[in-house]
């Protein structure tokens, strides 16, 4: 099982084999990063850190950006050595073998559905807050929310006096499902749009709210400690990172682009380390905006977001004419109307409500392209790789993965659903940090046209840091992964196992690549 490891060089043939158009270049693969990673981590998360964390969140955002800058810097030299589709899944194939790799696909698959569907919960809030303060008009609550869950035991508890089904999320998750089918260039260019209504909603956040900072918001900074009150798990301003990761997760899809890119030895760096930066920079301004102008304090301490007692603390209060930063589900809107600047409020609801599909995009694009190569290694179902003749995208794993992302943004809530996707995130950088390293020991001689800088010092960090944050998850979202990963195994035992190219001894043969230079003509003799 372990042993079963595939060579980069049969990695790169299969990609060749059956392969993606590659029409994606620097600055695309950049706003697809800055797309992928400004979103919902931002623009509604930002109330779950608050009440996590308090003012203290602006540590957490640090923290969490460290932890993804490591991660990103192992990615950047394992993309830029195999530009193709699969990230941490494909990387791992070729390290530390086929159970392993397996397993991280299985995670990823964790990571990019529940994501898109924890967005789709996300772009569901701003829509109706707009809807609501435009035309007055607002759904029942029972179809604007899923209901509340809770662990009995073992088993789950659903709380129905919150909320039914989340129509408004459903409607959006299948409509970017659709658009994704028809074509990646021109998801692209649609999603470089949206990064420009996206990028200036928060730079006008930012003038607006800096100049209304107010210093004795940011007192208590740090009202649940580093790690939350005794008897708590996930709060405080480390376990508000460990949320807030969510923020970033993004940019690790500019890897699953790889196969797509024009020149990816040199771009795929720039998308991966470029999106980064520039979104960590917004997140600290933004954060110190929304703090400054109304004050980001818990309802209580040692109140998880989204439980059943949170939700009663936050409906006394709005009963009570209050409606804190961490009770609002649009809260950069809420922070701006708060502060009188209700057009502008509306403005950043609009912006919300048109580009958060862009992250549910990217989210679904990484999604099916795992799904994909997958697939194409023979350890899922090879008709899920088929590419369609006229849109040349993976149409049916595409629309699966679709349809299961509408259910979980139906049923559930926006950060149970990102401390979920978290889980499976940070198992995956984790085995790109170990995979890095291991491919330095075995093979250093081979081309590697972007170097992670000191990286037995980076790759460890990133490790410990995936390991740091993962432990620091609420208990549920902790035990996600080790079942989700036992269904996998049941999966893989009893179709991957069998039907594993490598393990049936396939070897892949290289054909013409239409996107590759032509061959030069040997000359007559």
């Amino acid at each position: 099982m372990f042993g079963r490891v595939k060579p980069l060089d049969a990695i790169l043939a299969t990609a060749e084999k059956k392969s993606l158009h590659r029409s994606l270049g620097p600055v695309q693969l950049t706003l697809l990063g800055v797309g992928a990673i400004i979103g919902t981590g931002i623009f509604v998360l930002t109330a779950a850190a608050a009440q996590k964390a308090g003012p203290g969140m602006m540590w957490s955002f640090v923290i969490a950006g460290f932890v993804c800058a490591v991660a990103a810097l192992c990615y950047s030299e394992l993309a830029s050595m195999v530009p193709v589709s699969g990230s941490a899944y494909t990387y791992s194939y070729a390290v530390v073998g086929e159970m392993l790799a397996w397993m991280v696909g299985w995670a990823l698959i964790l990571e990019y559905a529940v994501a898109a569907s924890a967005v789709s919960v996300g772009w569901s809030g701003y829509f109706m807050g707009l809807l609501k303060s435009m035309t007055g008009f607002e759904l029942p609550a029972m179809l604007q929310a899923g209901p509340t869950w809770t662990m009995n035991g073992l088993l789950p508890h659903a709380d129905f006096s919150t909320g039914l089904i989340n129509v408004p999320a459903i409607v959006v998750a299948l409509l970017v499902t659709w658009l994704l089918m028809l074509g990646t260039k021109e998801s692209a260019t649609f999603n470089a749009i949206l990064v420009a209504i996206k990028v200036s909603a928060l730079t006008m956040f930012i003038i607006l709210t800096l100049p209304v900072i107010q210093r004795e918001h940011f007192a208590p900074f740090a009202p649940n400690g580093w790690f939350g009150p005794a008897g708590t798990t996930g709060m405080g301003i480390v376990g508000a990172a460990s949320s807030i990761f969510f923020a970033y997760v993004g940019f690790d899809a500019v890897s699953t682009a790889a196969e797509e890119t024009k020149n990816p030895q040199r771009n795929v760096p720039i998308g991966l380390i470029g999106s980064l930066a520039i979104c960590t920079v917004f997140y600290l301004l933004v954060a110190a905006g929304a703090i400054g102008a109304i004050g980001a304090q818990p309802t209580a301490l040692g109140v998880a977001p989204g439980s059943a007692e949170f939700t009663q603390q936050c409906a006394a209060m709005l009963a009570a004419g209050q409606e804190p930063l961490v009770c609002s589900n649009e809260a950069l809107a809420h922070v701006l109307r708060a502060v009188n600047y209700t057009y502008a409020g509306d403005l950043i609801g609009l912006a919300a409500n048109l580009a958060l599909p862009s992250v549910i995009l990217m989210m679904l694009y990484g999604q099916t392209r795992i799904f994909f190569v997958m697939a194409r290694d023979g350890l899922l179902p090879e008709k899920l790789a088929t590419v369609h003749p006229k849109w040349k995208t993976p149409h049916i794993v595409t629309a699966m993965t679709g349809v299961f992302v509408a259910i979980a943004a139906a049923l559930l809530p926006v950060g149970q659903l990102a401390d979920i996707s978290n889980s499976g995130t940070l198992f995956a950088f984790f085995m790109v940090a170990i995979a890095v390293m291991l491919l330095r020991a075995r093979d250093p001689n081979r081309v590697r046209p972007f170097r992670t800088p000191a990286v037995w010092v980076v790759g460890p960090i990133a490790a410990l840091g995936c390991i740091f944050l993962y432990w620091n998850l609420p208990f549920e979202a902790k035990m996600v992964l080790p079942v989700w990963g036992a269904i996998g195994l049941v999966f893989y035992f009893a179709y991957g196992f069998r039907k594993s190219h490598v393990g049936r001894g396939l070897v892949e043969v290289h054909e013409e690549d239409a996107d590759a230079p032509p061959q030069p003509v040997p000359p007559i003799s």
